[in-house]
């Protein structure tokens, strides 16, 4: 009786400590050792493993091979990404992100960060918003006066990031209107795997100088980031959108196709300023040579007054069929105040 009570006890004890280790997260090293616990983080190359044996360890990141971890953990990559999964060895010194957003293989050289995340950071969205404002003025052999208003507000998470826009430019040389245009848009972008994202955009308005009483263009997609870290980010984007453009003048046809959507993001971000280039291409399927493009590129650095910006660049707006008497190219030359705040 008391010989079959040990085994009972010896099988009990196998088990829980069995148990133990199927919950806990594995580091193993290039001298074969294999040590269980709670990976509470990763920094400075350096691995911090709470044991319940042996209390908390640190293990040099450069000699571990494999790594698993029982629960979703944010996981930042050397070249700025952010996944968020489970840590499982994809083969000798890779691992992989698995369960909420995937990637391919990397080496664990790669991993800079590790940590738990909060249920709030999980569900968490940050807000960030945007005014802008511009007025310029001439006076002497011609008169001139640019008056510009932007905002724009950003909701950030994790995964994702949700923008409203819209802005406003009335501009008056020598008495006559030389610009009168207005957009408003939104923007959704979700990076459901590493590089990979979708995206949703729609962006309306008018441009009166023009003779466009109403422009619309509605784009779906998929995006891939070429380059992301915490000092540059290159997203290309291609999709299929919807154009519609609607003339004051009954001589000027009306656009009402589908088409293509193209875009391509650039910044590059330096110690306290930034430099940003936009271009966005539409051609549309009735008529491949008629097409939209816009391209925008500025350099943004701070004021001494906290949230203030000032941003310098240039715009150009090209339409390969405008209406009659109008250009098909509109450059802006700008130099704007912006204020950001959260």
């Amino acid at each position: 009786m008391l010989h079959r009570t040990y085994r009972f006890l010896v099988v009990l004890a196998l088990c829980a400590i069995g148990a133990g280790q199927a919950l806990a997260d594995v580091i193993e090293t290039k001298n074969g050792a294999r040590l269980l616990g709670t990976i509470t983080k990763i920094e400075g190359g350096t691995i911090f493993l709470r044991t319940n044996y042996a209390g908390n360890v640190k293990v040099k990141k450069s000699e571990v091979v494999g790594l698993r971890t029982e629960k979703t953990r944010f996981a930042r990559m050397a070249d700025g990404t952010l996944k968020l999964g489970i840590l499982d060895t994809a083969g000798y010194g890779q691992i992989q992100v698995s369960g909420l957003e995937g990637g391919l293989p990397a080496p664990i050289s790669e991993l800079v960060e590790l940590w738990e995340p909060t249920d709030s950071e999980l569900s968490q969205h940050r807000w960030h918003y945007e005014a802008s404002a511009d007025v310029v003025g001439k006076s002497g052999n011609h008169s001139q006066l640019t008056t510009a208003f932007g905002a724009r507000i950003k909701r950030v998470g994790t995964h994702d990031m949700l923008q409203f826009y819209t802005s406003y430019m009335r501009q008056v040389t020598d008495k006559v209107k030389s610009a009168d245009q207005f957009k408003i848009g939104l923007d959704y972008a979700n990076n459901y795997a590493g590089r990979k994202s979708w995206y949703v955009r729609d962006e309306s308005g008018f441009d009166r100088v023009k003779g466009i009483d109403l422009s619309s263009v509605a784009a779906a997609g998929v995006g891939y980031d070429f380059v992301k870290n915490k000092h540059q980010v290159l997203t290309g984007r291609s999709g299929l959108s919807y154009r519609y453009e609607r003339y004051s003048d009954p001589d000027t046809t009306n656009i009402n196709s589908f088409g293509l959507d193209f875009g391509l993001h650039h910044a590059v971000v330096f110690s306290d300023s930034k430099w940003v280039n936009d271009l966005t291409l539409v051609p549309a399927f009735s008529e491949f040579s008629n097409y939209n493009a816009m391209q925008e590129s500025y350099f943004e650095i701070p004021l001494a007054m906290n949230g203030w910006k000032l941003r310098v660049g240039l715009s150009n707006a090209y339409n390969s069929m405008p209406g009659d008497n109008v250009e098909k190219l509109d450059t802006t030359y700008f130099s704007r105040f912006v204020l950001n705040w959260e």
